[in-house]
């Protein structure tokens, strides 16, 4: 059985059926958005209409494409000769206001945009599930002109798989970029915004919005993480990733799941969705006042909101206490001593948790920045407040910091660190005999926890073998509690065929070689490169420190040029000035067009980057989990990576398994063992059909987080 539902501009009749199975608001959201961008789709026919009527010479035209940074293939030669013959009619008027023509343009442009916005809620519409029951209608002066647009919806549920929110049916509609020069900007237009930062941006309420859960649990737990990320707003690196990922996989599994966070002033509140003040509380915060240690109250306010499909509490010190914490423009590295913040946070979750009345099942806390969260809740905490159940898990996503911490730093929490400088507790042993003896925060996490984990089984099996430093005979000495669970990626937050930064969409089966080809090329002509499919394109997203194999990506640089490769860098981080001066110097745009060099961070051009890449290259010395080459399989793009920690549990060789590969590795940490691995990625890049039969197959390897998150429910299930 089909139904029909009729989307009509302006104040005619509007028919809009909606199903029982998508939330009541996000019914309204749908329906409200659909009809304004209808109505948008008319003024845009009218709008195409009036520009019939304005012509404008060929060096005119060619100057308007340059002053929108931008430049239509094909179409452009045809534009230039097919103009009006009224050369004189520069000006037209429409709606009673006289309007010029680059003003048209640049009006089409933004309804062109809202119109792609309402082919996707057309299609999200058809998703729909739509009992007869619910048909309803009402009418209002149909003699009124109309611009109607009619959906066929099925009561059963369609599969969405390999839809595609853009999908160009010739390079004509795409608007390629200008190049850009050494600065960023775009060629002639030294006060625009680079490209990537004019792409359009991920909607998190069409993302997440009116998700269900996958499978309800027979036990569903009240579960709050406690961490310095959260992706997509509050993300320095993997952590951030893990956490939303996670959290929503719970989620969508029917636990109660709530993310706390710091509310940093960085964070643009008007990206949090649903922000709303939930209540101001006190939290003891010690200090040092005339040699005397004291303990006041920090009274510190709470926000409800939503991120990355994530209920999060966000907390930091009320406007009037005119503290610093958690002031200036980054997450890490603003205006205040990171280590007293962090302890602070810690003290105030666990006063959130208590004095809200939440009292959860679980505390799940991560890296060394809420390591003091385990220590505090079992000695301030537990069965002296109304925190009386929960028990807790700790994460350790990567070992570099562990939190060093001496006993009168401790004290910004309220509690004398007297009591955990021991060595049962969190005492670092390396430090004996020092004046003043340290504590480390990783360690009394991992003590106080009852369950640790970290983010892949080699990661763990490595940090066992001693590959850990200091903390390897800590989590020898707790191994009965200790596990490593892989990482997942949010296939709802990384998904090609739906991600509105690509200028085109694909999925496996689904237009991934030409349109994975449009990506590529959209990329090259940004970055001022060859616009040549032929070559193999290398990128590497990374920060840029010690760990991550500089002196190998240095190597992939230089070999690159070299061997007629492309290779885009994008990344910084302590370790990025050789980068910088290679950015300037041999591989600045005008000395070559295979290498860019861009040593900052943009999640658009990050996204553009995975969407135009042959291969994706993460030389790590160690690693942890890594994500980067999951998010790379996902869009279709073949890992080269070193054999250690996640990466090793995630890429296999194709030339070694060839039926199950799904990229290239190497073991060495030399250059000859890079150079070997891209030499065989390069042969496998010349046999066109098994390299999209291999970019087919590793767009199709499941790294999402329903595995992962199954056996974090296990394990929560457990305690």
């Amino acid at each position: 059985m089909t139904t029909t539902t009729r989307i009509t501009s302006g104040n005619n009749s509007r028919n809009f059926f909606v199903g029982n199975k998508v939330p009541r608001a996000r019914r309204k959201t749908l329906c409200r958005r659909a009809l304004l961008l209808g109505e948008n789709h008319h003024r845009t026919v009218v709008m195409m209409m009036m520009m019939k009527k304005i012509s404008t010479t060929r060096d005119e035209r060619r100057n308007e494409r340059s002053r929108f940074g931008c430049v239509r293939v094909a179409a452009a030669a045809r534009s230039s000769s097919s103009g009006s013959s009224n050369d004189d009619d520069d000006k037209n008027n429409v709606n009673g206001a006289t309007t010029t023509r680059d003003e048209l343009l640049e009006e089409i442009e933004k309804l062109k945009a809202e119109n792609a916005k309402l082919k996707m809620l057309q299609m999200q519409l058809e998703d729909v599930s739509l009992p007869s029951s619910s048909l309803s209608s009402s009418s209002s002066n149909s003699s009124k002109s109309t611009t109607t647009t009619t959906t066929t919806i099925k009561t059963t549920k369609k599969a969405a798989v390999g839809a595609l929110r853009t999908d160009p049916k010739s390079e004509s509609e795409i608007e390629w970029p200008l190049p850009i020069t050494a600065e960023g900007c775009p060629v002639g237009e030294e006060d625009k915004k680079p490209f990537w930062e004019t792409r359009p941006k991920n909607d998190p309420d069409e993302l997440f919005e009116g998700k269900t859960a996958t499978e309800e649990t027979n036990r569903p737990k009240k579960i709050a993480h406690v961490t310095a990320e959260l992706a997509p707003l509050a993300k320095v690196g993997g952590l951030g990733d893990v956490t939303q990922g996670l959290g929503r996989a719970m989620k969508m599994q029917g636990h109660d799941v709530v993310i706390i966070l710091p509310f940093y002033q960085s964070l643009d509140a008007n990206e949090i969705f649903d922000l709303k003040h939930v209540m101001d509380f006190d939290v003891p915060k010690g200090t040092k006042w005339d040699g005397e240690n004291v303990v006041s109250m920090m009274k510190t306010s709470a926000y409800s909101g939503n991120i990355g499909g994530c209920d999060v509490i966000l907390l930091k010190p009320h406007e009037e206490t005119n503290s610093n914490i958690f002031k200036g423009g980054a997450i890490y590295g603003g205006s205040y001593n990171e280590l007293e913040a962090y302890l602070y946070f810690s003290r105030a979750s666990l006063e959130f948790l208590d004095k809200s009345g939440r009292d959860p099942d679980v505390i799940h806390v991560h890296e060394w920045q809420t390591c003091a969260v385990p220590m505090l809740y079992w000695e301030e905490y537990h069965g002296k407040t109304s925190l009386n159940k929960a028990k807790i898990v700790m994460t350790i996503h990567n070992l570099d910091n562990t939190g060093e911490c001496r006993e009168e730093e401790f004290f910004a929490t309220g509690v004398n660190g007297e009591k955990f400088n021991v060595i049962e507790k969190a005492l670092d042993e390396r430090t004996i005999g020092h004046n003043p003896e340290r504590m480390c925060l990783m360690k009394g996490g991992v003590v106080y926890s009852n369950k640790v984990t970290t983010v892949s089984p080699t990661y763990a099996k490595e940090t066992l073998d001693g590959n850990g430093g200091f903390m390897s005979k800590i989590l020898k000495a707790n191994q009965e509690k200790f596990s490593g669970i892989l990482n997942g990626i949010d296939y709802d937050l990384w998904n090609p065929a739906l991600d509105a930064t690509l200028p085109a969409n694909f999925a496996p089966g689904n237009k991934m070689t030409e349109n994975k080809k449009l990506c590529k090329k959209y990329l090259q002509i940004g970055l001022g490169l060859d616009a040549d499919e032929t070559k193999p394109l290398i990128v590497c997203i990374s920060r840029l420190v010690p760990q991550k194999g500089i002196h190998l990506i240095e190597r992939a640089v230089t070999q690159s040029e070299n061997n007629g490769n492309q290779f885009v860098l994008l990344g910084s981080g302590h370790s990025d000035g050789g980068f910088k001066r290679m950015a300037n110097e041999e591989f600045s745009q005008t000395n070559s067009s295979n290498v860019r060099l861009m040593i900052t961070y943009s999640d658009a051009l990050s996204r553009l980057m995975y969407a135009a890449a042959d291969f994706v290259l993460v030389p790590s010395m160690f690693e942890p989990c890594g994500l980067t080459q999951m998010i790379a399989m996902r869009y279709g793009a073949l890992p080269i990576v070193r054999s250690t920690g996640g990466l090793a549990d995630t890429v296999i060789d194709c030339d070694a398994d060839q039926e199950n590969g799904n990229g290239f590795v190497f073991y060495g940490a030399d250059d000859q063992s890079l150079d070997e691995c891209i030499q065989r990625a390069n042969k496998t890049f010349q046999d066109r059909k098994k390299f999209h039969e291999l970019q087919e197959r590793v767009a199709r390897v499941d790294y999402g987080w329903e595995a992962s998150g199954n056996v974090y429910a296990e394990l929560y299930e457990s305690l």
